[in-house]
């Protein structure tokens, strides 16, 4: 009987412990009764590809900011001589890609949005890495539409999102104007043989096909790849980190 009654209290505590872990937060729920994709944000978009993506314009004036400051900074920073970026942990950028109508006044006091720089990591699956860069376009167009000074990340990941070889198309550029100015982050991608070799094939394959004017660099770009696109010019900006020791 007793043994009986002890097994009765372990199975509530279960029943207890999993209903707890369940309900987090209201943004989950919300996020998990909704379509997941936010159509609005894209309302008004001209799209590029067979995966549709949203496609932010080329600026009739390009702008090159003074500093970078993450999204989780800016507070810290001057409107006046920074553009804001989004190279950090996703978690510390997710309230502008669930609502960004909150950050449209605020980000245009500002020298310039960086398209949100969403995850698209080698070894997820690439029905997530095209998410991702999707996500990327629908609220760099979002914010453009709204009058923000945007200019595009360019994110990829395994051979699939920048090559031809399994997709008829490189998915990793798509949605970005050509002659243009973009926007990469080698923050953490120089450090070993194979995430150089992504980064390294990435930008090759990215100025072949969007051939920009500009490349804005969160972190260091190597010196045999500003010489090997003479034609096109590299800005560098020390991460946030590195900025703020120097300072």
């Amino acid at each position: 009987m007793a043994e009986e009654k002890t097994t009765i209290k372990r199975r509530r505590k279960r029943k207890t412990t999993k209903k707890r872990s369940i309900v987090d937060s209201a943004a989950r729920n919300a996020a998990a009764l909704s379509d997941g994709c936010n159509p609005e944000f894209v309302i008004g978009a001209e799209f590029d590809g067979v995966f549709e993506m949203p496609i932010i314009k080329k600026p009739k004036k390009i702008i090159i900011p003074d500093n970078l400051v993450p999204f989780s900074k800016m507070e810290k920073a001057d409107p006046k001589s920074f553009a804001v970026c989004e190279y950090e942990n996703d978690t510390e950028f997710k309230d502008i890609l669930v609502n960004p109508d909150e950050y449209i006044e605020i980000l245009k006091k500002y020298q310039g949005f960086i398209a949100p720089d969403c995850s698209v990591y080698r070894d997820m699956p690439l029905a997530i890495q095209i998410t991702n860069i999707y996500r990327s376009r629908a609220i760099g167009y979002c914010f453009q539409k709204h009058g923000v000074y945007v200019i595009p990340c360019v994110r990829w990941g395994d051979e699939r999102t920048y090559t031809t070889k399994f997709l008829p198309e490189r998915v990793a550029f798509s949605g970005i104007e050509h002659h243009s100015i973009v926007s990469v982050g080698s923050y953490g991608q120089l450090k070993d043989k194979v995430n150089r070799y992504y980064f390294e094939a990435g930008i090759d394959a990215m100025m072949e096909t969007l051939e920009p004017e500009y490349v804005l660099v969160y972190s260091k770009m190597p010196d045999h790849i500003e010489d090997k696109y003479p034609e096109t010019k590299f800005i560098e900006y020390p991460d946030w980190t590195t900025q703020m020791r120097n300072d």
